[in-house]
């Protein structure tokens, strides 16, 4: 499908006819295939070449069939553009570890991910989508990764933003009309129109509002689109910035390499990025920062709702402490009778927002105990606090490994009586019980392989 005449005529208008026609060439062209490795996972070594905005981004000589690869099932690494990752830049003048983060629109889980490396084990990051379905797959990548300080929400931001002055960091990273996404996702290019354009900017303007709320005097905040017009970036910040005046302050920022093609620019105190995708080997992205004045405000939380979280105590704590590597920094609470593991640090804040907002996971889902025994979920599998002397763990083949992965049958000779931890090249993939001559394969079903040819 053609790109959208509407789109190229503007182009053309805002960038003049040979950037145009460069941009344009551009989004005909195969998009770069980049990737950002888990720094709490084993060592992955890759062929590649460093994206250098991206601590641990890597960019792709070619693109590799990721569903036959157990490395990225196990969360080894999460395939993100380039472009998307320079968020993590963004921040890189202050100190993450134990912030308190907010990503507004957070599926399916790219910046999630980035950001819970960021903050910490003692951090805390409340990922939000107000699509309950896209929110589920926020939520299984979230488990993947494994670091255990995410907090899943499905709500409005408006429920949000009752959170007044609560967040270190609030990251929008805005539902837009996609322009940036042109040269790989033939739909976008389909539901354009100039239409579309300025609903998208009416929405963002909302978005931010709520935001603003919720991020506390002298916080950051991160705004991003993967689009290329001025109505949905730089227009949308200009009314914000007329909104809330003064209270709106310039953020120190990270230098850019004039080599990486970025383009950088102002709107008010924003600090502006922009990618394109013929200056950059990116998607195409905007990026801006800026921050809340300091002020004597206070945070304000909401009236609980509901008590959702119980301690765990006794004899319960003890088999749940032995599944983790530092039991002495956890916290284990029951939830509607699965139990979890949060960091000790992070847990009030968690308790907090669980007792107002609709959360769809929290901390790691350890699984339920009978009999004084944990039945572990497999989200315990790929925490990265997880001890492996728990239970046996058998490094499966690959071509076993697959299976494993797609639920079908095993070969029980190579696991050992009762629960295993599964493993393929030291990556923990899941859990499987072994029950004499029969394996039972615990790997979720939302997550399993459903291609057969790999």
């Amino acid at each position: 499908m053609s790109l959208p005449e509407k789109f190229v005529e503007r182009l053309v208008g805002e960038m003049g006819e040979a950037e145009a026609r460069a941009l344009c060439e551009a989004l005909e062209g195969e998009p770069p295939a980049s990737i950002r490795l888990n720094p709490c996972k084993p060592t992955l070594e890759v062929e590649g070449e460093r994206i250098p905005w991206s601590r641990y981004g890597v960019r792709l000589a070619s693109r590799p069939s990721f569903t036959a690869d157990t490395r990225f099932h196990a969360g080894a690494y999460y395939v993100q553009e380039a472009g998307s990752q320079f968020v993590g830049h963004l921040l890189e003048p202050y100190d993450m570890e134990g912030a308190v983060l907010l990503d507004m629109c957070a599926a399916p889980g790219g910046k999630t991910t980035l950001y819970s490396t960021l903050v910490g084990r003692d951090g805390l990051v409340v990922a939000n989508e107000i699509v309950r379905n896209r929110a589920m797959v926020l939520a299984d990548n979230v488990r993947k990764w494994g670091m255990g300080n995410v907090v899943v929400t499905n709500n409005d931001p408006r429920h949000l933003a009752a959170f007044g002055n609560f967040f270190d960091v609030v990251a929008v990273d805005a539902p837009c009309s996609g322009e940036g996404m042109f040269r790989k996702d033939a739909q976008a290019r389909e539901e354009w129109s100039e239409n579309a354009v300025r609903m998208c900017a009416a929405r963002q303007s909302e978005i931010l509002d709520r935001a603003w709320e919720a991020l506390r005097p002298g916080g950051v905040l991160i705004y991003s689109t993967c689009t290329f017009n001025t109505v949905e970036n730089e227009g949308v910040l200009h009314a914000f910035g007329e909104r809330v005046g003064d209270d709106l302050v310039e953020a120190e920022t990270a230098g850019c390499d004039p080599q990486w093609g970025i383009v950088e620019g102002r709107e008010g105190v924003f600090r502006t990025f922009r990618f394109y995708p013929h200056r950059t080997c990116a998607e195409g992205f905007f990026a801006a920062v800026a921050r809340k004045r300091e002020s004597g405000a206070r945070r304000s939380v909401p009236k609980a709702r509901r008590r959702v979280m119980n301690d765990a105590g006794g004899d319960v704590r003890r088999e749940l402490s032995r599944w983790v590597t530092e039991p002495d920094e956890m916290r284990f609470a029951e939830v509607a009778g699965t139990y979890y593991v949060y960091r000790a640090r992070a847990y009030e804040e968690v308790r907090r927002l669980s007792e107002s907002l609709s959360v769809v996971c929290s901390g790691v889902a350890m699984g339920q105990v009978f009999g004084g025994k944990l039945k572990p979920d497999p989200a315990l599998a790929f925490f990265c606090g997880l001890n492996r002397e728990a239970v046996p763990c058998t490094d499966l083949p690959q071509e076993e490994a697959l299976k494993y992965l797609r639920k079908q049958e095993l070969q029980a000779p190579l696991f050992a009586e009762g629960v295993n931890l599964v493993c393929c090249d030291g990556y923990a993939l899941g859990f499987a019980k072994r029950v004499s001559n029969r394996v039972n394969n615990l790997y979720p079903n939302s997550l399993r392989i459903l291609k057969t040819d790999l």
